[in-house]
Parts: C-alpha cells; sequence; structure tokens
C-alpha cells in the first residue's frame, strides 16, 4: 500500500484537527448510525483516554464516536478520491453521510476505501467513525476473558466473569504490559489520484560489485496501453537509470549504499510514471542475510545496540507525534544506538520514513502478544486469532517492503511456546513460512521469546535468528546478580550449542528517576546500570551474541498495578525523555561498540 503522497499529480486533504467526539456503548453500530446530540472536542491524530481528565475516557470499554463535516474542492473534479485512515484502534466502522461505508479490524496499519462515487468535488459530507477499543482471544493484542489481567498476579483475588458481572462493568482486561490506548491513532486523509492510477510499487535491492541492482514492479489500475516508466533519481534528484515497463531490472552504476548511522544512510527515488499518475517512492541499496551466526547488513557483521520502543507519550497516548518522532531518533543519535524493535505493533509510516533517512535499523514487529492462557488452556487451539494473524502479517509487510530501515520481521511477542510445543511449531512455523513467502525480499524472519524452559521450546530456535526476553536478576532470581548472571551463562550455553545468531531484545530492571542508593538495590538507578553492566559482560564473550536490545527506550504507560508505579519504569529516559544514568552508560557503552565487525 503506498503512502499518501502530493504532488505535480496527486493531491492530499488533511482531515486532522479537532472532531467531534462522544463515548458509546457496547452496541456495535449497524448500517446506519445515530449520533448524540450533545457531542465534546476531540484532537485527531491522537489516542481519547488522556484527553479528558474523566475516568469513563481512561477506561472506556466498548465503542467510542467521532464525527467531522468534509469538503472537497470543486479544482478535484475528474480525479479519483481515496478516504485513508493510517490506523484506528482497534475495530472501525466508518459512515458517510449516515450509511456505513467500510470496517476494518487491527488497530495499527491503515486501511482506505475509494470515495469517488459517494463524494462529488465541491460537494460536503458528514464523516463518522466508529471504534470499538475491547480486546479479547480474538484480538490482536490478545485480551483476557477469564476476568484478570496482565497483571493478575499482582491483583490475587480478583474474581472471574461470572463472578465480576454481579458487582463491576465490563473492563478491558490485557493480556499486555501496556496501556490499551485506543481511537484514531493516526492521520485521517483524503488523496487523489488520477482515474487511471498507479496501485504499488515493489522495489528489491542488491549488490553487484560496486553496481546496485533494483528488481521492481509496478502495479496500476489498468494495462490500456499507457507505459509506465520507472526513474532511478540520486540524493539531489538527478536521473542516474531508468527503465520501462511494470517489472525489470536496473542497474544503477557505482551505487551509493544505505548504512546505519554513523554510516550514510543514502537515499534514491524511484519516480514511477503511468499516463497522468506520478509517484515517488524513496529507497536505499542495501542487502541483508543471515550466515551461520552472524547478521549481515551489506555483507558485514552488523552487531543491535538500542531497545524496544513504545508509541507513547503525554496526553496523545498512542497517537502520533511527528515531533516526538525527531526527538526520539535525536536520542537515539546521542547513545550512539543505532536500532530498535516496534513493540509490539507496527508504528506510524512516518516513523520508519524518518528513520530510513536517519540510518535506524528497525525489527518491525505485528501486534501478536499475549498469546497464552495459562492453567492448561491451548491458545492455539481456542483462540479464534490465526486468519487475523495472517492477515496482519501480508498487511504490514505491504506498507513497510520497501523501507530500507526494516531488516527482520517479528511474528509476535512472548507467546506460549513451551506448554504445548507442538501446538506452537505448527502455528509459529507455518506464520515464519508465510512471512517468508509473501516478503519479495525475503528478510530473516523472528519470534520474540518470553522468559521459559527454553529446552522444551521448539519454536524460537527454528527462527532465522534467536530473539529472546530475558529477566534474569528481576523478574527471576530478584536483584541477586551473582545468581542472574549464572543463570543467563547457562541459558547461553544452550544457545551456543543451536548455531544460530542470538540477540536479547528485552532486559532491563525498573528505575524510579530520582531514586539513589550508596549500594545499588531495586528500583534505584544505580541498580538499573549495575543490573546492564553484569549482564552486557556476558553478552561480550560470546561471538554468535548479535545484539542487545535494553527494555525499554522510555518509560511508559500500563494498566496499573502494585508492580507499575505509574506506569513501566524500566525506561533509559523518563516518559518525559529526561535521562537516567542507565542513559549515561549506555552512551558511553555504545559509543566504544562499532556497527560492524564487533566480535571479529
Amino acid at each position: 500500500m503506498l503512502y499518501p503522497q502530493e504532488n505535480k499529480i496527486r493531491g492530499i486533504i488533511d482531515l486532522n484537527g479537532v472532531w467531534d467526539f462522544a463515548l458509546g456503548t457496547t452496541e456495535e453500530p449497524k448500517d446506519t448510525v445515530t449520533l448524540p446530540d450533545q457531542m465534546e472536542p476531540i484532537a485527531v491524530p491522537a489516542s481519547y483516554n488522556d484527553q479528558k481528565d474523566d475516568i469513563a475516557y481512561r477506561n472506556h470499554y466498548g465503542y467510542a464516536y467521532y464525527r467531522r463535516n468534509i469538503t472537497v474542492p470543486s479544482y478535484y473534479k475528474g480525479q479519483r478520491l481515496v478516504l485513508r485512515f493510517d490506523a484506528v484502534t482497534h475495530f472501525a466502522k466508518i459512515y458517510l453521510n449516515g450509511v456505513l461505508l467500510t470496517q476494518h479490524k487491527g488497530g495499527f496499519l491503515p486501511f482506505e476505501v475509494d470515495i469517488t462515487d459517494k463524494l462529488c468535488a465541491g460537494e460536503s459530507a458528514e464523516l463518522v467513525v466508529a471504534v470499538d477499543n475491547r480486546i479479547n482471544h480474538s484480538t490482536l493484542p490478545v485480551g483476557n476473558e477469564e476476568g484478570t489481567s496482565f497483571m493478575g498476579a499482582d491483583n490475587a483475588g480478583v474474581p472471574g466473569v461470572e463472578a465480576a458481572k454481579r458487582w463491576r462493568k465490563p473492563q478491558n482486561l490485557p493480556n499486555f504490559d501496556f496501556f490499551n490506548y485506543a481511537g484514531i491513532n493516526r492521520p485521517v486523509r483524503i488523496y487523489t489520484t488520477p482515474k487511471a492510477y498507479i496501485k504499488d510499487v515493489t522495489l528489491v535491492t542488491d549488490i553487484r560489485g560496486t553496481d546496485g541492482i533494483v528488481n521492481y514492479q509496478v502495479k496500476t489500475s489498468d494495462t490500456d496501453g499507457q507505459e509506465v516508466v520507472l526513474q532511478i533519481l540520486d540524493a539531489n534528484g538527478n536521473e542516474v537509470a531508468q527503465a520501462k515497463g511494470t517489472s525489470g531490472e536496473i542497474v544503477i552504476p557505482d551505487a551509493k549504499l544505505w548504512e546505519p548511522y554513523p554510516g550514510t544512510p543514502y537515499l534514491y527515488t524511484a519516480a514511477v510514471t503511468f499516463g497522468d499518475d506520478y509517484y515517488e517512492e524513496p529507497f536505499g541499496v542495501r542487502t541483508v542475510r543471515v550466515e551461520g551466526t552472524s547478521f549481515l547488513i551489506n555483507g558485514k557483521p552488523f552487531y543491535f545496540k538500542g531497545f524496544g520502543k513504545h508509541e507513547d507519550s503525554a496526553f496523545h497516548g498512542r497517537g502520533m507525534d511527528v515531533c516526538l518522532d525527531v526527538k526520539d531518533v535525536n536520542l537515539i543519535h546521542w547513545l550512539h544506538a543505532n536500532s530498535f524493535r516496534t513493540s509490539h505493533y507496527p508504528y506510524a509510516e512516518e516513523m520508519y520514513r524518518l528513520c530510513d533517512r536517519e540510518g535506524i535499523v528497525i525489527i518491525d514487529e505485528v501486534p501478536a502478544v499475549g498469546i497464552g492462557a495459562g492453567a492448561g488452556i491451548n491458545p492455539y487451539e481456542t483462540f479464534p486469532i490465526r486468519e487475523h494473524h495472517e492477515q496482519v502479517i501480508k498487511d504490514m509487510i505491504a506498507r513497510d517492503k520497501n523501507h530500507p530501515c526494516v531488516v527482520m520481521w517479528s511474528l509476535g511477542n512472548e507467546p506460549d511456546t513451551e506448554n504445548f510445543p507442538e501446538s506452537a511449531y505448527e502455528y509459529w512455523h507455518s506464520l515464519y513460512e508465510l512471512a517468508h513467502e509473501t516478503d519479495p525480499s525475503d528478510r530473516p524472519v523472528t519470534l520474540v521469546c518470553c522468559q521459559n524452559n527454553y529446552e522444551k521450546d521448539i519454536v524460537t530456535r527454528s527462527m532465522d535468528v534467536v530473539c529472546i526476553n530475558r529477566y534474569y536478576g528481576w523478574y527471576n532470581l530478584s536483584g541477586d546478580l551473582d545468581a542472574a548472571c549464572y543463570g543467563l551463562n547457562l541459558e547461553l550455553d544452550f544457545w551456543e550449542s543451536q548455531n544460530k545468531p542470538v540477540m536479547i531484545t528485552e532486559y532491563g530492571a525498573d528505575a524510579v528517576a530520582g531514586i539513589h542508593e550508596c549500594v545499588p538495590e531495586m528500583f534505584s538507578e544505580e541498580f538499573q546500570v549495575e543490573f546492564y553492566k553484569r549482564q552486557n559482560a556476558q553478552f561480550d564473550k560470546r561471538k554468535f551474541f548479535i545484539g542487545e536490545h535494553v527494555w525499554n527506550f522510555a518509560d511508559f504507560a500500563t494498566v496499573q498495578g502494585c508492580m507499575r508505579v505509574d506506569g513501566n519504569k524500566k525506561g533509559l529516559f523518563t516518559r518525559e525523555r529526561r535521562p537516567k544514568m542507565a542513559a549515561h552508560y549506555f552512551k558511553e557503552r555504545w559509543g566504544e561498540i562499532p556497527n560492524f565487525e564487533y566480535k571479529g
């Protein structure tokens, strides 16, 4: 799916701003919609939960309604009109003049609908979005249906669903450790194209000697005698190669490669012309592959330095914030980091475009978090998520396939792979194959594994890269760093025998900013630093170990619980982006670790 673009042919009508808003009930609206007489202002894009200091907003369960009037200028007459939502969390029904136009399941990827025949240029209409924030066993991320939440272990005695119905209203119970922010979280736009238009562009790059190779495919709305012309433009806009036809191979002589920062993340542009339509797709020439126990970018062993992140900030919630993206990328550079994982969902595409430009490597993850039921329940037999999971993988790859910053796909985070190993393998390995079949560039594919009995887990070892989340010294062997390092080394011995590249995608300790101790103990900034120093020393001894992703880049909001002091405090930065001591430690450490050939 092409990113909306305003150029010499295409136009964009920005529908962001202040909309009308009202909370609804759990009753699903039908083919027509009737709104309450009284509605309140709400900002778009942004989660609605924190825009009003009201428990009804914060803990809403069910539908909410957005409304605004839209007008298409008369000068767009004769153009094709497409209404696009970049993300509505988690289920959306779209109405135009009170009549259902389309609907979409999944809260972190775009969807669009052609409205050329529904709205004429020069006319106005009422646009309504009904958004359902409920999570359950059929959604990604997964909600808990047994009457307890992800933090249930911290809230002993919470009754089951049937008992709870007698004394409280239904509520979202996440089976994941981040707040269930909802609403129109990303931009809303109408974009235009000619009637005959470019539908999609796929670019697969390779390196042959000093030349860059681009295998391309262009999909168009029809083939009615109109020719496709593809020009490759350098960073200054000069043409360096050209081809004609809907597919083929282009050679870029003496190509400049896309290299992670502090290398040069050089970007070319594929300028596509089809009849009256025109589209420009930025891309980088680079290769990615796994060889033995190495992860290679442009044929060189790469070492991941970075973290898991969240789209999370005060007031906006999970809403897109370009200013915050720029701030975060500058802090990534300040830390001498080179990568992050989009834990635990695909991010707004604006962040990927920024990382393309700034040379930040991304592990791109679908929102498959919380796939585990406990109590002997096999989620792979009982959770009705398979079809949705497949669709999200396809949609994420379709959106992000041309980004040079994306080097690996993550199928999900911390599922149950231990209690039902055969069922888990059947489920995840088929998704692994689907991802490889779907991605035209055939990037490496992984699954992020939770702390488990790794000898019973037969899924994680089957991935291209072993990605493990481990909390030795925090949730396990709490505070005892000697025992934590012993346990970590026992496990690393096991992974060394698997002959796979291994990286840690989560490890960390909560640190409440401003708590200091002479003797490092849990929740102090000093303990957080000591935790990382001790564990990093173990990683440095292992040649097969290809990267360290701290949990987390910055503190973030979660469901309340007695293990969460105003959210998760494992960030190197506070939620306001103030550095803790650990940020300064990693700035020094990562400044001494090169991107390539770190371990020879």
